[in-house]
C-alpha cells in the first residue's frame, strides 16, 4: 500500500512540476508585465498589486489547464508506446491431474498510451499474463488459447507477443524410478581427497508426467556438488537438500519430469588413497650409430619414486608414471640433461611431484646373443575358444645391444618374447617374436621366427 501511495504522490508531484514550469510562472510573469505597462490605470494597478491576486489568478489558470488536460481536451503529454520483455506466463489448471506442453514461459508486451500512464505502469511493476485452462480437460487434440494481461493501468491498451497459444493437455501419472547419484564439480574437491561412498535417504522417488515424457525416463540422479565448502577433510559428511534431476538416454536433463521429494539427504564419505610408484623413463628417437644409454638419472638417484593421489579403483592398478625424452641424434657427447613435466596418468588427482630432471650418459654400443626356448615365448590376444602350440623346437636367436656394462648381466630370463596372435585364426603360421622392452638402455633384434599350430579347443 505504501508503494502504491509513494507512486502516486510521485505522479502528482511531476504533475505539479509541470504546471508550474508551463502554467504558474508563465502566467506571473504575464500579470506582472502587464501590470507594468498600466501603471496608469488606478483600478487595475490596486488588483494586481494585491499581494495574493497573482497566486489567486495563476491556480485558477492552473486549475482549468488540469482539467482540460485530465478530460483529454488538451494532451499536454503525447502518446507512446514501449515494449516490455519476458513477462512470466501464469498458468490456471489442475496440476494434480494434468500436464500441459507447448505454454512460452515468457512472453512480450507493447503498451500503448500516454507517457504519463506508461511511466506508472513501468513503476508498478505489477504485469502478469494468465493463460487460464480451467475449463478444459485433457486430450489428444491441440487447443488453442488467448493469453490475458492483468492491466496495472486501465487507460493502457496492450498488444501480447504471442497473444494465443496451441497447448496439448494430457493426464498427469506417476512412477517409482530408482535414484542414484552425480558428482558434480569433482575438479574443485581437495586433489587429495576422493569420494568414497555416497548414500542417499532414499533408493527410489515418485516422478510424475505425461506417460509419453515418463517413457523417456533413463535415470534419476542426485547432484552431489563437491565444490561445497565443508568438504574440506576426510570424513563423513551429512548433506542436506541435494537436487534430483532426470535424464533421457542422451544424458539431457528432462525438465517436464516432476519428482517427488525434488531433493534427497544423504551421508558423503570422503577419503584420501595414495600409492607410491616408480618414474619410468622412456625415449623416442634413435642415437647416433653405435652409441647406447649407459647410464639414467632421475633427479641425480638412479631411481625415483612418486606418490599418486586418487580413487581406490583407478589408481591402484598403475605400475609406474612414465616420462619420454628425445634422443634423437645424441651419442656423441658424453650426457644430456632433460627438465620434463610429469604427466598424470588417468585417474590420478594430484602427484608429489610434478617436474623432473632426466640425465642421460652414453657410451659405445656392444652386443651379444641370447638364445630363448621356444616354450618361453608367450602368446597374447590369442581368440577365445582356440589353443596355441609351437611347432618348431629351434630357440629363437635374440641379438641383445647396449653399453658392457648393461648388456653383461642380460640372461635369458631377464628377455620377455611374446608372440600377437591378433589376427591369426585356426591354422599353421610362421609368426615374429616381440621383445616386451622397459629398459630404454637397450635394445633387441630377434633373428627368427615361431612356427605354431593354431586349434580348437
Amino acid at each position: 500500500m505504501n508503494k502504491v501511495l509513494n507512486i502516486v504522490i510521485k505522479f502528482f508531484k511531476g504533475i505539479y512540476n509541470i504546471l508550474d514550469k508551463i502554467v504558474i510562472t508563465p502566467v506571473s510573469r504575464l500579470l506582472y508585465n502587464i501590470g507594468e505597462k498600466i501603471k496608469g490605470k488606478s483600478y487595475i494597478n490596486k488588483l494586481i498589486n494585491r499581494p495574493k491576486f497573482l497566486v489567486y489568478a495563476s491556480l485558477a489558470l492552473a486549475i482549468i489547464m488540469f482539467i482540460l488536460i485530465d478530460s483529454k481536451v488538451i494532451n499536454l503529454v503525447e502518446n507512446d508506446a514501449e515494449v516490455i520483455t519476458n513477462i512470466p506466463v501464469t498458468i490456471k489448471y489442475n496440476e494434480e491431474a494434468y500436464v500441459v506442453e507447448g505454454v512460452p514461459k515468457t512472453v512480450d508486451m507493447v503498451l500503448t498510451g500516454r507517457k504519463s500512464d506508461i511511466y506508472l505502469a513501468k513503476q508498478l511493476g505489477e504485469h502478469e499474463v494468465i493463460l487460464d485452462l480451467t475449463d478444459y480437460e485433457s486430450s489428444s487434440m491441440s487447443h488453442r488459447v488467448k493469453l490475458t494481461y492483468t492491466k496495472s493501468v486501465s487507460s493502457l491498451s496492450y498488444k501480447l507477443n504471442p497473444a494465443y497459444v496451441t497447448v496439448t493437455i494430457k493426464d498427469k501419472i506417476s512412477t517409482l524410478a530408482t535414484v542414484n547419484y552425480e558428482l558434480l564439480n569433482q575438479k574443485k574437491l581437495n586433489s587429495k581427497l576422493s569420494v568414497e561412498s555416497v548414500k542417499l535417504a532414499k533408493s527410489e522417488v515418485v516422478i510424475k508426467g505425461s506417460k509419453e515424457v515418463l517413457d523417456e525416463v533413463a535415470s534419476v540422479k542426485a547432484l552431489v556438488d563437491l565444490s561445497n565448502s565443508d568438504f574440506k577433510d576426510a570424513g563423513t559428511y551429512e548433506v542436506e537438500n541435494l537436487p534430483l534431476v532426470a535424464y533421457d538416454s542422451n544424458g539431457k536433463i528432462m525438465k517436464d519430469v516432476e519428482i517427488v521429494p525434488n531433493t534427497l539427504n544423504a551421508t558423503v564419505k570422503l577419503d584420501t588413497y595414495s600409492v607410491t610408484v616408480p618414474i619410468s623413463v622412456q625415449t623416442t628417437g634413435k642415437l647416433v650409430t653405435g652409441k647406447s644409454i649407459s647410464k639414467i638419472l632421475i633427479n641425480n638417484n638412479e631411481s625415483q619414486t612418486i606418490e599418486i593421489y586418487g580413487d581406490k579403483e583407478s589408481i591402484s592398478n598403475i605400475k609406474s608414471v612414465p616420462v619420454t625424452v628425445n634422443v634423437a641424434g645424441q651419442g656423441n657427447n658424453d650426457s644430456k640433461s632433460y627438465t620434463v613435466s610429469l604427466s598424470k596418468p588417468q585417474g590420478v588427482k594430484y602427484m608429489s611431484l610434478d617436474m623432473a630432471t632426466i640425465s642421460l650418459s652414453f657410451g659405445d654400443e656392444k652386443q651379444k646373443t641370447i638364445e630363448i626356448s621356444a616354450e618361453n615365448v608367450v602368446p597374447k590376444n590369442l581368440a577365445s575358444g582356440l589353443t596355441v602350440n609351437a611347432t618348431s623346437k629351434d630357440d629363437i636367436q635374440v641379438q641383445v645391444k647396449g653399453v658392457s656394462s648393461v648388456i653383461d648381466s642380460i640372461k635369458a630370463e631377464d628377455i620377455n618374447a611374446y608372440i600377437d596372435l591378433s589376427k591369426y585364426g585356426t591354422g599353421d603360421a610362421e609368426v615374429e617374436v616381440k621383445i616386451e622392452n622397459k629398459d630404454p638402455r637397450l635394445s633387441f633384434v630377434v633373428n627368427n621366427n615361431i612356427k605354431i599350430k593354431i586349434t580348437n579347443d
